[in-house]
């Protein structure tokens, strides 16, 4: 849809020259981009223009300019609601005669040429926005969409022409400009009276939609338990339609016709929902990356109108579902504190963002909200509902207000609204200090404890100052302030420390420290510590010998748990030629052990430089067999601190991976070698000394982390590299081994970057030559290898 031929019409004329003021917004930036895609010529100019708009705009084809330049092709100036009048650029249209509208004029002309599906409503319709288009793409339709936001993603842009005829939007009533449109499918997510410079009364506001809702040209889907929503429909004499798709009234929600029946969390950043209704065909489980009951609506809301539009309704519609920025955004945690942040700007938002926090708040720890106000009249208007909403923080930082082209007005500032928040909640500690964001941050810095949960909340510029606060935080004494919050936790006899270089606890020989190291001396402490950090919020990383792993040259933000502690390397015959064996106990010395004691089955663990523990995890495998051939149940623990023991029948293993320990420490495991019969050591030894040789033989002597890359299926990952001729490849100090195509060897020096940058070679030149993808075997440790390769 981008040929110049097809531009539709704007305004009874037929520019090509479109240029936007404010065009680093969150409402004209998708515009921009949408009309970009179009075929129009799009400029556009923002004093305040963050990283990610830019990169979108710029990779769209949108010129940016100077912000009081228009260029002199231009034959269109569009304006965002936050430019104000003294603006420059607006005198430069004036002198030059160039036509101005507003960013909600230029899309609902836009709109007037397909089927417009129009998201509405006060609270959550850019979120909604997103899951419908989510929805929609995943089953199979391409519609046109102009976002409110930036998708959590590099890879969905905030905007798309599309193709087909349908367009779905957010349409914003702040301005006044949805009395333009006229939908085809309208959204209205919830109604709550906001934008009081607009709408002096909560009818004015009513009427603004029953308006929209009269214009439509078919059906609405709206809030069955949102009153205004209810009476906004009911003005505009709609009523529950029957049949689809017949003009109508539909109803979302607990108790609509598109039923939210039931809302679970399903991980850390998960929602399962159960779908049923008069209308919509039971889904048992939709599963979406959010949090909360209010997102839950607003995925019950995308689904129903997903369905409304012809889309066939499966649980994985919401499956990719990215996010939204700045929508309970995540921006920190691992390190025993979280950081989110939000767009929540009224008061009812901020009263149901605070209540989902609160049940994600770890017990020891505090919800400390920092809030920036938006608009001195929303301020001044809601303050006591501002200050009843904040009430429900363990701690506030207040910031000034972002003004958003407004001038003060009496009861809209910071100042007055924490007067107002002292009365209504004067046990509430809080924090303003006027024309100083940085200096609340600093406060927020020092007081923060371990288990602490930091809201960011706020439609200004916070975010940009939150990223800064983080960019500039002290961690060194933070981790200090972790490790004190551990000590108590463990026994004398259990190392704890800070700093730990963990190259040396590596088989590679490379990488940096972990902030936090532990050496467990007990199974008690072991337990215990896990508990604690998950209490926290604290990100905990099993350490076996450190075969297998390479750590980043920055080390890893996390607690390391090694089980090198004497406690972990038991190893003890049972009846019927079985053994239990700690984590801890290296392969080597139980192949070794067991060879003693007569047992066979065992030779094959004698060349994998690991620990049971790791072996365990990864299924490792050498000289054709694999740990789980000789496992009969693990005694292990989650990472939530949960201890079980499971038989391995009950375990999900395939090559190198065992489902269950990847989010948990094996304590040790009871053994049974598949070989009947009895030999004596001395025959045992001479296989084990026989793999050894093979072994030596075969693969390198320098440091390595064992083999790099997994095999692929039916073939061999070092013969494709050795039939690359990559055999002695180096980048620094790490080389492709001239014994095993597959090792990746230090000599005395290599860093991290080396051996990534190698891999990163290798691949792509096994890729050009075979047409094989090869995938990393060895674990980046702490970190993922999507984010390098």
């Amino acid at each position: 849809m981008n040929a110049s031929a097809a531009l539709p019409s704007l305004f009874g004329a037929r520019p090509r020259a479109l240029h936007c003021l404010g065009v680093g917004g969150m409402g004209l930036g998708p515009l921009a981009i949408y009309a970009a895609e179009l075929g129009f010529s799009v400029s556009g100019s923002d004093d305040a223009m963050t990283d990610a708009m830019r990169a979108w705009l710029e990779r769209s084809g949108v010129a940016l300019t100077a912000a009081d330049t228009i260029p002199e092709a231009a034959e269109l100036v569009v304006a965002s609601s936050a430019i104000p009048v003294a603006h420059p650029a607006l005198a430069v249209a004036a002198r030059r005669g160039l036509q101005v509208v507003r960013r909600g004029e230029l899309l609902a002309e836009l709109a007037k040429h397909r089927r417009l599906v129009a998201v509405c409503g006060s609270h959550g319709k850019t979120t909604t926005t997103a899951m419908l288009v989510t929805a929609l793409r995943a089953a199979g339709l391409a519609p046109g969409y102009v976002g409110g936001g930036l998708f959590a993603d590099d890879a969905t842009p905030p905007a798309a022409a599309g193709s087909g005829d349908l367009l779905v939007a957010e349409i914003d009533e702040s301005d006044g400009t949805i009395d333009r449109f006229a939908p085809f499918l309208t959204v209205l997510v919830n109604l709550d009276w906001d934008h009081p410079d607009h709408y002096r009364t909560q009818a004015d506001l009513e009427n603004a939609f029953a308006s929209l809702l009269r214009r439509a040209t078919g059906p609405a889907l709206i809030n069955a338990d949102c009153e205004l929503s209810a009476r906004a429909a009911a003005a505009a004499g709609l009523a529950p339609g029957s049949v689809l798709p017949a003009p109508g009234c539909f109803t979302f929600g607990r108790s609509g016709a598109y039923a939210l029946s039931s809302c679970a969390a399903a991980g850390p950043a998960r929602i399962e929902l159960a779908l049923g209704g008069r209308f919509l065909p039971a889904l048992s489980s939709a599963a979406v990356r959010a949090f909360g009951e209010f997102n839950a609506l607003n995925a019950t809301a995308a689904l129903a109108a997903a369905h409304l539009l012809g889309a066939g309704l499966r649980p994985d519609l919401l499956a990719g579902y990215a996010g939204v920025r700045r929508r309970q955004a995540l921006l920190a945690s691992g390190a025993a504190f979280t950081v989110i942040e939000d767009y929540a700007h009224h008061p009812s938002e901020i009263s149901a963002l605070l209540a989902g926090l609160r049940l994600r708040v770890p017990a020891e720890g505090r919800l400390r909200v920092v809030f920036q106000p938006h608009r001195y009249s929303r301020t001044a208007r809601f303050r006591a509902a501002f200050a009843a909403a904040l009430s429900a923080a363990d701690d506030l930082y207040l910031l000034d207000v972002y003004g958003a082209g407004e001038s003060p007005l009496p009861g809209g500032s910071t100042s007055e609204l924490a007067d107002t928040v002292r009365s209504a909640a004067p046990g509430l500690p809080l924090v303003h200090l006027a024309g100083d964001h940085a200096a609340v941050y600093k406060r927020l810095g020092a007081e923060l404890r371990p288990g602490d949960f930091v809201a960011i909340v706020g439609a200004g510029d916070l975010d940009v100052s939150a990223r800064a606060w983080l960019a500039g935080f002290a961690w060194a004494g933070w981790w200090d302030r972790v490790a004190a919050a551990l000590q108590p936790r463990v026994s004398v006899e259990t190392r704890l420390q800070r700093e730990v270089s963990l190259a040396d606890k590596t088989t590679l020989r490379v990488g940096g420290a972990a902030r936090l190291y532990a050496e467990p001396a007990n199974d008690s402490d072991l337990v215990d510590l896990v508990r604690a950090a998950h209490a926290l919020g604290l990100r905990v990383l099993p350490l076996g010998r450190g075969s297998n792993l390479l750590v980043p040259d920055e080390g890893v933000d996390a607690l390391v748990i090694s089980l090198r502690h004497p406690f972990w390397e038991s190893f003890e015959p049972l009846p019927d030629g079985r053994v239990r064996a700690g984590a801890g106990l290296r392969l080597k010395n139980l192949c070794g052990l067991a060879a003693k004691t007569g047992l066979v089955g065992f030779e094959f663990l004698e060349g994998i430089p690991g620990n049971l523990g790791g072996s365990l995890r990864m299924n490792a495998g050498a000289m054709g067999g694999w740990m789980f051939d000789v496992v009969e149940t693990v005694d292990f623990v989650t990472l939530s601190g949960e201890r079980r023991t499971l038989p391995k029948s009950a375990m999900h293993v395939d090559y190198r991976h065992c489902a269950e320990l990847e989010s948990a420490i094996a304590l040790g495991a009871v053994l049974r070698p598949p070989a009947a019969g009895a030999k004596s050591s001395a025959e045992i030894n001479q296989q084990i000394d026989a793999y050894r040789d093979k072994r030596r033989k075969s693969q390198p002597r320098e440091p390595s982390a064992g083999c790099i890359f997994k095999n692929p299926q039916g073939d061999s990952a070092g013969r494709l590299i050795d039939a690359a001729g990559l055999k002695g490849s180096r980048v620094g100090d790490a080389e492709v081994s001239p014994v095993h195509a597959n090792f990746i060897v230090n000599h005395d020096h290599a860093r991290a970057a080396d051996v990534i940058a190698l891999v990163r070679r290798v691949r792509a030149e096994v890729e050009q030559k075979h047409g094989v993808r090869l995938e990393p075997e060895v674990l980046l440790y702490g970190r993922d290898w999507k984010e390098f390769l």
